[in-house]
């Protein structure tokens, strides 16, 4: 019996794609929006808690505290560490070199099926200089707490001890 012959596979039709042309219409030099935006950092799946251009939490006036937002947006972004959804680097300047390598050890200790979310802060002061804080943080079937020890460097606040369970 005779082999049948393979028939051809008939291929997806192919068109061509206009070449990409910067705009004739823009002065030499400037960048256009198109090219602003590939220059830009890359964009991160849902808000990160502390903005690239955030700066160190700094203290005000002698025995001012740091501002509430900002505090729980430092205790966000240990949450999304803590959770695996944030590289420890962001927020390497906010911590001791102490606490950022337990930080670093510590690793994903929250398992988390969505992005934290993280309650008001609870604020105590134990001494001139010094802030705690704890956190709930609601991240799936269980809630966890996180508490945050930050002491006064110089002009900046710096966390020196974290704990979560």
């Amino acid at each position: 019996m005779p082999e049948p012959t393979p028939r051809p596979i008939r291929l997806p039709r192919l068109l061509p794609v206009p070449a990409a042309d910067p705009a004739y219409d823009e002065a030499p030099g400037r960048l256009s929006a198109d090219a602003a935006v590939l220059d830009a950092p890359p964009r991160t799946y849902g808000a990160l808690a502390l903005a690239s251009g955030g700066g160190p939490l700094l203290h005000g006036p002698s025995g001012a505290l740091p501002d509430e937002r900002r505090l729980r947006g430092l205790g966000r972004a240990m949450a999304e560490i803590l959770c695996g959804r944030r590289p420890p680097a962001t927020v390497q300047g906010r911590l001791s070199e102490r606490a950022y390598g337990e930080l670093i050890r510590a690793g994903k200790m929250i398992d988390a099926p969505r992005p934290p979310m993280v309650g008001a802060p609870h604020i105590q002061r134990p001494d001139d200089g010094v802030v705690e804080m704890c956190l709930l943080i609601h991240c799936g079937p269980r809630s966890h707490a996180l508490a945050l020890r930050l002491e006064r460097r110089g002009v900046q606040w710096l966390v020196t001890d974290f704990e979560t369970a």
